[in-house]
């Protein structure tokens, strides 16, 4: 004879997850300091090499047949698209910049504010940052996913537009910030999600509420991770296998579970400091958002992996 799940106990233990207090908080990661302030001072020397040298290693696409006046090498374009991102520069103050710094990260030909916001919209230039991107992650295993609204206005802070949101972007990220997958096409987290999990390889992945669905823990479990999905109060734990064991591993050692999904603040943080550092979406036509906030996560990653290799050193 079956045994029956615990249902009702289930339902009741939910609501008290939330409760402050109930979770027994662990210790905040602490800040290495010299080798936090050695990676910043040394950041714009290895920030320069990294732009020339993961360029120059992918391949670029050859537009064959092209009519009129011969494209800028998209190399050059993809390297002026990251130090804009890099160093917060528009366009215009990018190209005084340029004729000093272009020849060290082999930047060459003369390119003027217009050549330069037209790289964003390049496709040419978005394979290329595609191929960076997941050339120069990694991963350490422990992962966490979210979704967050990145502002394109300073006025969506203000008055009745504070918590208007006009791009959307879902990301899986590590225990140390670094990306590992995102989103930038609007979708709804959860169905965004169901696509960035092919894509990432890792033993755990953390999740909020929002992506408490039954096909989505069982494609985790498929990919060879272990899910962690904070559940809600009205959740069963029939169903499949992988939503049973993970529903029952939280009622059986409460503390244990919650410390593996508490993780995934770190995706919080992340997000945080994505929009802090970097600012508003500044692009109109949405290849070059795409192209900037792939910019960036870029630029973010290599930050956080030189700081994480230092200690290690």
């Amino acid at each position: 004879m079956q045994r029956r799940l615990p249902n009702q106990e289930f339902r009741k233990l939910v609501p008290k997850l939330r409760e402050k207090e109930f979770y027994k908080s662990q210790d905040q990661r602490k800040i290495s300091w010299p080798e936090y302030n050695l990676s910043k001072i040394n950041e714009l020397e290895e920030m320069l090499i990294f732009i020339r040298e993961s360029v120059n290693k992918v391949s670029s696409i050859d537009v064959e047949g092209r009519v009129g006046k011969p494209m800028t090498n998209p190399k050059s374009l993809a390297k002026a698209v990251l130090f804009c991102e890099m160093s917060g520069l528009p366009e215009r103050e990018a190209q005084g910049w340029l004729k000093i710094i272009g020849p060290f990260l082999g930047i060459y030909e003369t390119l003027d504010d217009w050549v330069i916001g037209e790289a964003y919209n390049r496709f040419e230039v978005a394979f290329i940052l595609a191929q960076i991107f997941e050339k120069t992650k990694n991963s350490d295993g422990i992962l966490v996913g979210d979704g967050t609204g990145l502002e394109t206005s300073r006025r969506q802070n203000y008055g009745e537009n504070r918590s208007s949101t006009k791009e959307f972007i879902t990301s899986i990220v590590d225990s140390r910030e670094i990306v590992q997958a995102f989103d930038f096409s609007g979708k709804d987290e959860c169905r965004a999600m169901h696509l960035l999990i092919e894509n990432v390889d890792g033993k755990y992945l953390c999740l909020d509420a929002g992506f408490n669905d039954r096909g989505l823990v069982q494609k985790i479990s498929e990919f060879g991770m272990q899910p962690f999905v904070f559940p809600k109060k009205n959740n069963k734990l029939n169903g499949r296998l992988a939503w049973r064991l993970m529903y029952l591993s939280l009622y059986n050692n409460i503390q244990q579970w919650l410390k593996f999904y508490h993780q995934r603040s770190h995706s919080e943080s992340f997000h945080s400091s994505f929009k802090r550092i970097f600012g508003i979406i500044t692009k109109i036509r949405f290849s070059c958002k795409l192209t900037q906030v792939t910019a960036r996560i870029i630029i973010h990653n290599f930050r956080k992996l030189s700081y994480y290799k230092r200690l290690k050193g």
